[in-house]
């Protein structure tokens, strides 16, 4: 249960149960039936823009959103932001990028707007405290769900591997 050791032990016994029961993934595919269609790199910069346009409009631009398979849910990366700075003649360029692991190909849309927002959210607040919570929450009300959720999924992963979403409505 290492991802889900920040909840309370009886929010972790119910997934213990459901997993020793074999019912974890398929209590997770009832409630997210889908998959999304946000495949390539393009359509998932497409896709954060459009929540960046709709809930941070004025803030730092992005130079660089994509999927990387290089980032490892074990270290617990689903996702980074990073400015990268570079030298241009005599001036300092920095840039705003966004990857998102690449096992959010193959998940509910629910899971990789938790990750966007969550991405996104680091443009305004650095730390993990209220107001970053906040501004999560802003952007999707039901972030701490889906994050509670996410974190079921990466049990199962771990346990008895992806699960098969079906293809987009």
């Amino acid at each position: 249960m290492k991802y889900l050791s920040a909840y309370p032990e009886s929010l972790q016994a119910q997934v213990r149960q459901l997993q020793e029961q074999g019912r974890l993934g398929a209590t997770l595919l009832a409630k997210y039936r889908h998959g999304h269609g946000v495949r390539t790199d393009k359509a998932l910069y497409d896709y954060v823009m459009g929540l960046k346009n709709d809930f941070l409009r004025n803030s730092e631009p992005l130079s660089k959103v994509a999927f990387d398979s290089k980032l490892q849910i074990i270290s617990h990366a689903l996702g980074t932001h990073t400015t990268v700075s570079r030298v241009q003649g005599s001036k300092l360029k920095s840039k705003r990028e966004i990857r998102v692991a690449s096992l959010f190909k193959e998940v509910p849309v629910e899971f990789l707007k938790m990750i966007a927002v969550h991405e996104l959210a680091h443009l305004k607040e650095k730390a993990h405290d209220k107001a970053f919570y906040q501004l999560c929450t802003h952007m999707e009300p039901h972030y701490h769900h889906y994050e509670f959720d996410l974190r079921v999924y990466l049990t199962h992963v771990d346990a008895a591997g992806k699960l098969n979403w079906a293809a987009p409505a």
